[in-house]
C-alpha cells in the first residue's frame, strides 16, 4: 500500500502564492511510486493549480465540497464540478463539523456523492477533548465512521481513506495536546476493528487511514511507524515548504 502525505492548506496562500509555492515544491520533489503527496489548496486556486500540477508527482485535493450535484444552491460547489481538478477531497474535517455545523449525516452524503464523481474521499473523524476526558471516544469513532460510510459498499470501500484527528491534537485550536504513537496506535487499532464489523478483516486491512494533529518532521517518523497507519493529514506544517518536503523525505525513509 502507499503512503500517503496529504497537505491541507486551508483559508491560506491566495491564487498567486499557492501557484508558486507549488512550483518550488514540484521543483524539489522526485517522482515517488509508493508516496502518493497530495495538496489541498483553497478552492479559489484549484483551477490554475489543476493546469499547473505535475501529476506524476503529486495529486490535488479539494477541502470540502456539497453533496448534490447540481441546482439552487448558491455559494457552493458540488463534487460533480470537481471531477477533472482534483483526485480526493477532504470530508469530515473537525473545522467543518465544529464551526461549520456539519453533522455525521450530512458527511455520510458528502462520501457518497465523492464516490458517485468517482473522486477519493477523505473521511476525517476524531474526538474533543471533552468527548475524549468523559471516555466517549470510542462511541465517537464508531458513530462517525458508521455514519460516514453508511452508503459506501465493499466495493467502494478500497476507493476511501479515513483520516484520524483527535481534536485535542490540531495545533490551530490553540491549546493543542501532542496525541502520542500509543495513544494514536489504540485508536487505529479500534477503527481497523470497526471496518473489519462492516467490511470483514481481509477487506478491512487494505483500507488507507492517515494520522493528521500537529504533525511536524520531528514527530512525523513516530506516527508513520504505528501499525495500521498508512500516511499523515498535514495542517500547518504543510505551509512550510521545507517542513513539508521533510515530512516527505521521512514517509520515504520509513518506507524504505
Amino acid at each position: 500500500m502507499k503512503t500517503y502525505i496529504v497537505g491541507n492548506w486551508k483559508l491560506n496562500f491566495n491564487v498567486g502564492e499557492s501557484s508558486i509555492y507549488l512550483h518550488k515544491l514540484q521543483k524539489n520533489l522526485p517522482n515517488y511510486r509508493d508516496i502518493e503527496v497530495v495538496v489541498a489548496p483553497s478552492l479559489v486556486a484549484l483551477q490554475p493549480l489543476s493546469l499547473q500540477i505535475d501529476r506524476h508527482k503529486m495529486k490535488l485535493a479539494a477541502q470540502n465540497a456539497f453533496y448534490r450535484d447540481y441546482g439552487a444552491f448558491t455559494g457552493e460547489v458540488s463534487f460533480a464540478q470537481l471531477k477533472g481538478l482534483v483526485d480526493y477531497v477532504i470530508i469530515g474535517h473537525s473545522e467543518r463539523r465544529h464551526i461549520f455545523g456539519e453533522d455525521d449525516k450530512m458527511v455520510g452524503k458528502k462520501v457518497a456523492a465523492a464516490l458517485r464523481n468517482k473522486l477519493t474521499p477523505i473521511l476525517c473523524i476524531g474526538e474533543t477533548e471533552s468527548e475524549r476526558a468523559f471516555g466517549e471516544t470510542a462511541d465517537v469513532i464508531r458513530d462517525q465512521l458508521l455514519s460516514g460510510l453508511r452508503d459506501v459498499s465493499e466495493e467502494e470501500i478500497d476507493e476511501v481513506l479515513i483520516a484520524y484527528e483527535p481534536v485535542w491534537a490540531i495545533s490551530t485550536t490553540g491549546h493543542a495536546k501532542l496525541a502520542s504513537p500509543d495513544e494514536v496506535a489504540e485508536i487505529v487499532k479500534l477503527i481497523r476493528g470497526t471496518l473489519a464489523d462492516l467490511y470483514g478483516e481481509k477487506t478491512a486491512e487494505k483500507i488507507g487511514v492517515l494520522f493528521g494533529g500537529s504533525v511536524k518532521p520531528s514527530n512525523a517518523g513516530a506516527y508513520l511507524t504505528v501499525p495500521g497507519i498508512n500516511g499523515l493529514l498535514v495542517g500547518g506544517a504543510s505551509l512550510i515548504l521545507n517542513e513539508f518536503t521533510d515530512i516527505i523525505d521521512v514517509a520515504k525513509r520509513v518506507k524504505s
